[in-house]
């Protein structure tokens, strides 16, 4: 922006050398300006004052940045633009509000009349060439803020998440969910509204239900509910299991700890969940009864995809369906606590009580009428060690449950459950997982005397949900898994499982993976070795085999071949060879984003199946179908997402989904062809932004800014206003903006006065941007094609104004030469700038 900013500073740090005396010898910190620059020869005056110079700016002792500002005489600076930011720790919405008072020009010195901010004094020091900000919290301790403000006077919005999921086929009953959960914020209050349709196969028939209409507010620690609500474990950073689920809906209240109202994200589970598969097979997870996921699974041991299930500790079952038929069925542990954030204060904790209530429900065995009530509590007994206790009454049962978690070293870590519901059973889980350099080492137990025939329980969502496989007497899993890399290339992994109750016996996998090279394009190599106990899919007999199988890129980018062959059980209980190849696909075509298909051939033929992953601008998910090679049956499945965001008097339908459960409305105005812009928040959230109407993910209570930048490397002529856009909202809030996108080309010019002297530190000023004139007049700055006007302030005060002629003016390549621009203060503020009116 500025031809020669550096010469302005490169002189100022020569006096800092040849002036240490001088320096030395006036320790007062606070001369004026024009103190300060008696000590400068005057021929160098003209290159301190009205010129960008580059400084460091700090606000209460704290760095703010590295920046560029003009200096007057008149004891005043103005801030053109920060230059550096690493290094400050100054909130991102604080930099921003000292950045546009800066920008309007402040005097140096004592502020004594409108003090914004809390401003009590500015001060320059030539010396070490920074400004200093003194405010009245300048006894502030950055580190010691623990809690974001709450926005004053609130937020508005609404939220409206869909979800679908769908499974079904042939051989299969159609299991499907249809979940609605809207949020919305008024003032200093969430409202929160859920519900549900749930087809769960055989002759049940369609379930519906209302799970969540309630308001909430929240403030430093805690959080207050009013409404109709479930009232299952909130605010703990460890839940605690229990037996019989969690209680029906009521209207009552809550209060408790707020720190489980974090946003969920799409992390991993602490502990992997393992299935194996004989075939190519699909895995449905559901939670208690509801279907939320399903994964194609290739055949052998595989790891789960976790990441899109529901942050908290709970517990799912995973169904292995083969063929469209239900081969295994296992209960499993999600472990996604939250991270405990105050070491400080020791105690999490949550209490209900009221009325359980069946609204809008068509669930039989939903209670109604009876006083429910309960509390659960987290204790930071160590940094290392969390204990939990819970006790509630739930249709006239008293549940109990316990739980620690420990970590037993750096790389150690454990945890367990005890829990007891009356006339309903006895459970207990220990998990553990120790990391070392080159792996990690897994253990997991789990053992129950229970009668679940009656059990139920609810989603994180609030959806209330119902055990589909009941079962009376004991059940034990137990596991114990190694991951070890051998090299950068090769890794191993084993798996010793056993398992008592439904299904029985002992189980063992072990795995080499390879990445190499094969025919010049990257490649992983994968050889499993097998010995499982055995299930409907192996005629019940011991399931053992091999299988070697190979990933390869092809060609270009986003393109895969896979290939296996081994051996087996099959379902007579005799050994069977199989094989197969499959193609996956990256695609930008239309809604299509991704296509896979999967041949396979064993000994009952050839089988089929085939994937793909599609977004829209309204919605987004995959689909997938197979056909079994053992009865040609079909069967498939959907997953489907869609948002409804409204604010500001606007509405989009989306297929961004709002984990973070606020967001803004962007309006982006261009005439650029396929233009992409990147929206991102420092909180680490970010979209992709197109002409036309988008949404942006925001984090709810953060003072936050979200900046505007161009997608990729090669950015178009152009600018981009406003480039950032300010937001503080609660949850549900949901704000406004429009971003106009302007071509530009860039113009070199000198500002001259009636005189013909050099007009030096004048701000020129367009739609696109803005500079500042060097002691020569000259400036450099974006200018808008569509509206190539200049306009020349000092003091914040318009000079004059001029609309460049484009078509007269010389180029060069992407520079507009504008040459001389004489600026009479008194003749008329707009002039024509053109060939003929330029002095060259």
């Amino acid at each position: 922006m500025f031809r020669s900013v550096l010469g302005p500073a490169a002189i100022a740090w020569t006096l800092l050398a040849v002036l240490p005396l001088h320096a030395a010898s006036q320790p007062q910190p606070n001369l004026s300006l024009i103190d300060q620059a008696q000590g400068l020869p005057k021929d160098f005056h003209e290159h301190f004052f009205d010129v960008p110079l580059v400084v460091r700016l700090s606000l209460d002792g704290e760095a703010l940045g590295e920046a560029i500002i003009i200096l007057s005489r008149d004891e005043r600076i103005e801030l053109v633009e920060f230059t550096d930011i690493r290094d400050s720790r100054i909130d991102a919405s604080e930099r921003e509000t000292w950045h546009a008072l800066l920008q309007q020009g402040i005097s140096l010195g004592p502020c004594k009349t409108a003090c914004a901010n809390d401003l009590v004094a500015v001060h320059y020091s030539l010396a070490n060439s920074e400004v200093s900000i003194l405010t009245s919290g300048a006894e502030r301790d950055l580190d010691a803020k623990q809690h974001f403000d709450l926005p004053v006077g609130g937020s508005t919005g609404m939220i409206v998440n869909n979800q679908l999921n769908i499974s079904g086929g042939q051989q299969q009953d159609l299991n499907g969910r249809y979940g609605l959960e809207a949020i919305s914020s008024l003032g200093a209050w969430t409202q929160t509204f859920n519900a549900q349709l749930t087809k769960s196969g055989g002759d049940e028939g369609i379930l519906h239900s209302v799970n969540e209409l309630h308001s909430q507010t929240e403030w430093q620690d805690h959080f207050f509910r009013l409404g109709y609500f479930t009232p299952n474990s909130l605010g703990l950073t460890r839940q605690l299991r229990n037996f019989g689920g969690s209680p029906d809906t009521a209207l009552g209240l809550m209060f408790g700890s707020s720190d489980s109202l974090a946003m969920d994200v799409s992390r991993p589970s602490v502990y992997p969940i393992y299935v194996t598969a004989n075939r190519e097979a699909v895995a449905e997870v559901y939670r208690n009864g509801v279907l939320i996921n399903t994964q194609q699974v290739q055949a052998g041991l595989h790891a789960l995809d976790t990441r899109p299930l529901p942050g908290g500790i709970y517990e799912i079952e995973v169904r292995l369906l083969e063929d469209g038929q239900v081969t295994s069925t296992t209960e499993e542990l999600v472990y996604k606590p939250l991270n405990w954030k105050d070491p400080n204060k020791r105690w999490r904790y949550n209490t209900f009580v009221g009325r359980e209530s069946k609204l809008l429900s068509n669930w039989d065995e939903q209670a109604d009428g009876g006083i429910t009530a309960g509390a659960a509590v987290n204790y930071l007994l160590h940094p290392r060690a969390v204990v939990g206790l819970s006790a509630r009454q739930i249709k006239g049962q008293n549940q109990l449950g316990s739980s620690v978690d420990l970590g037993l070293g750096e790389r150690t870590s454990a945890f367990a459950n005890v829990y007891q519901t009356q006339d309903h059973g006895t459970g207990m889980d220990l998990h553990a997982v120790h990391s070392y350099g080159a792996g990690s080492l897994i253990f997991s137990h789990s053992r129950s005397w229970l009668d679940n025939r009656d059990t139920w329980e609810t989603l994180e969502d609030g959806t209330r949900v119902r055990q589909r496989s009941p079962y009376v007497g004991q059940v034990s899993n137990s596991s114990l898994g190694l991951n070890h890399r051998l090299d950068h290339r090769d890794s191993f992994n084993a798996r010793l499982s056993h398992s008592d109750g439904q299904v029985e016996g002992v189980g063992l996998d072990l795995g080499w993976m390879r990445n190499g090279k094969l025919f010049g394009s990257d490649a992983n190599w994968r050889l499993s070795v097998f010995d499982r106990p055995g299930s409907s899919s192996s005629g019940n007999q011991r399931n053992r085999g091999v299988d070697l199988s190979v990933s390869m890129a092809l060609g270009g980018e986003g393109k895969r071949v896979n290939a296996s062959v081994g051996s087996r059980t099959a379902r007579d209980g005799n050994s069977e060879r199989n094989a197969s190849i499959g193609y996956q696909q990256d695609l930008d075509l239309g809604p299509l984003t991704s296509v896979s298909g999967t041949a396979m051939a064993d000994s009952h033929g050839v089988g089929l199946s085939g994937s793909a992953q599609f977004s829209t601008a309204a919605a987004a998910g995959d689909v997938f179908m197979q056909q079994s090679s053992y009865n040609g049956a079909l069967s498939g499945g959907l997953n489907l997402n869609s948002t409804l965001v409204v604010g500001g008097s606007k509405a989009l339908l989306t297929s961004v989904h709002s984990h973070n459960e606020a967001g803004m409305i962007v309006d982006v105005v261009s005439d650029i062809d396929a233009l992409e812009l990147r929206a991102d928040d420092l909180s680490g959230v970010g979209a992709v932004l197109r002409p036309g109407r988008n949404f942006v993910p925001v984090t709810a209570y953060r003072n936050g800014i979200v900046r505007f930048d161009f997608e990729g490397v090669d950015a178009p002529p152009a600018t981009i206003q406003p480039p950032s856009a300010r937001y503080h909202l609660n949850k549900g809030g949901v704000e406004y903006r429009q971003v106009h996108v302007m071509k530009t080309v860039t113009v070199l010019g000198r500002l001259l006065d009636g005189n013909d002297e050099p007009l030096g530190g004048h701000h020129v000023i367009n739609h696109a941007s803005r500079g500042v004139t060097e002691v020569d007049g000259f400036f450099s700055m974006e200018l808008s094609e569509g509206t190539p006007t200049l306009e020349v302030r000092r003091n914040d005060q318009v000079k004059c104004r001029f609309v460049l002629d484009a078509a007269s003016l010389r180029r060069e390549g992407d520079v507009l030469m504008a040459g001389d621009l004489r600026c009479v203060e008194g003749s008329a503020l707009d002039q024509i700038a053109s060939t003929d009116t330029l002095k060259r």
